[in-house]
């Protein structure tokens, strides 16, 4: 019964509310002359066969054909980038769909769950959202010369078998915390603390992603590590004064020790060089003491051989250039005597001694003798003839 009814506008004026039956038998024969049906009943128009009209088998027909287009086109779905579809048919695993447009049979046969394997999931271990919101029962570990040491870190992990991630782990993010965690535990443990809090850190990440990996791929869980990063690593709060005290006693150790290398460098080649020195001067004095021994020697030879030729004059001459060579480094005094003067004469040896050493420092003075009748004095005469005559018993 439609709105533009006479009747109801009648009953509109009337005030009086529509006629419940009136309104369903209205909607029957809309429905029936939707499905190519009239409604029924005599001809006359008598109201006993009046009632509700069933569709035709036609009209059946059609709402089975619509209702199964609506049940097959339920099994459409997309697949966005970066996910993929799994598909199960009565909860098995059937095939693995690719990103697009997609179809399976609906359900109940088939469902399909999406699994994001683009998306990068994080795991925190020692700390929640902050590094500051520890987590000492994950953070504290045993290093291997017997330290404890405090480490947060973070794992980052994408998934490469959505068909694994899906069905062998129950709660994959517990999984990675407990694998994260017995890793980097085993590896603090064979590592020194100095190692791990300073230069090993990049060393001690790439072997906990290593062991990490092979964990997860002998579970065969679908989850492949993607980065392992240390956000923080120190000594536990209760010592770390004491902490800070070593690592600079360690500093100043370190310094001093490369102080005392470098002045083991700057000293160490010079006394080298300096030995190598005295061992290059004791060699050739060495040549030049063999050279002089052999050039004596050679002397000794030719002078032997010349006083077997004449040995009065080789005498005489060696006996000249010894008194030569002796008084060339001697002071002489010369004395003139005066003729028929038998005076003794004083001589202040000690004040002329000073005073020719004082005379050769200002100026070289020189002693002309006034006669060419000089003599030695008696003193140095006699040596002089001593000498003369121990020289000439030798060689003879």
């Amino acid at each position: 019964m439609g709105l533009n009814d006479p009747q109801w506008g009648k009953r509109r004026g009337n005030s009086s509310p529509p006629d419940l039956e009136d309104i369903m038998r209205n909607v029957n024969q809309k429905m029936s002359e939707l499905f190519g049906k009239r409604s029924g009943g005599s001809n006359d128009g008598d109201s006993e066969g009046d009632g509700p009209n069933l569709p035709s088998g036609k009209g059946i027909v059609a709402i089975v054909v619509l209702l199964v287009l609506a049940w097959v086109g339920s099994g459409f779905y997309i697949v966005d980038e970066g996910q993929r579809g799994v598909v199960l048919r009565f909860g098995k695993h059937v095939e693995t769909t690719l990103p697009g447009l997609r179809w399976h049979i609906p359900s109940p046969v088939e469902a399909v769950e999406s699994v994001n394997i683009g998306q990068v999931r994080t795991v925190e271990i020692g700390y929640r959202n902050n590094v500051r919101s520890k987590v000492l029962k994950e953070s504290l570990m045993l290093t291997d010369d017997e330290n404890i040491i405090d480490i947060q870190f973070a794992v980052q992990y994408i998934l490469n078998s959505p068909e694994n991630f899906l069905f062998n782990n129950r709660d994959p993010e517990s999984t990675v915390l407990q694998v994260a965690e017995t890793a980097i535990r085993q590896i603090i443990g064979t590592s020194r603390m100095d190692f791990v809090l300073y230069e090993g850190r990049e060393e001690v990440t790439a072997k906990t992603t290593r062991l990490m990996q092979e964990i997860l791929d002998r579970y065969q869980i679908g989850i492949s590590i993607n980065r392992v990063t240390m956000q923080n690593a120190q000594p536990p709060e209760q010592v770390q004064a004491a902490f800070d005290d070593a690592v600079k006693a360690g500093q100043d150790r370190e310094r001093q020790r490369n102080e005392g290398q470098a002045y083991a460098n700057d000293v160490i080649p010079r006394a080298q060089g300096g030995a190598a020195r005295l061992l290059e001067e004791a060699q050739g004095y060495k040549q030049r003491v063999i050279a002089a021994a052999g050039g004596d020697a050679s002397r000794f030879a030719q002078v032997q051989a010349e006083y077997a030729k004449a040995p009065e004059v080789t005498r005489d001459r060696m006996y000249f250039d010894t008194i030569q060579q002796v008084l060339s480094s001697t002071s002489k005094i010369l004395i003139d005597q005066e003729k028929g003067g038998g005076n003794l004469l004083y001589l202040p040896l000690d004040k002329l001694i000073q005073a020719d050493a004082g005379a050769a420092k200002s100026s070289t003075a020189t002693i002309k003798p006034q006669s060419e009748s000089q003599e030695f004095s008696s003193d140095i005469g006699s040596r002089s003839r001593e000498s003369f005559r121990s020289r000439e018993r030798e060689m003879r």
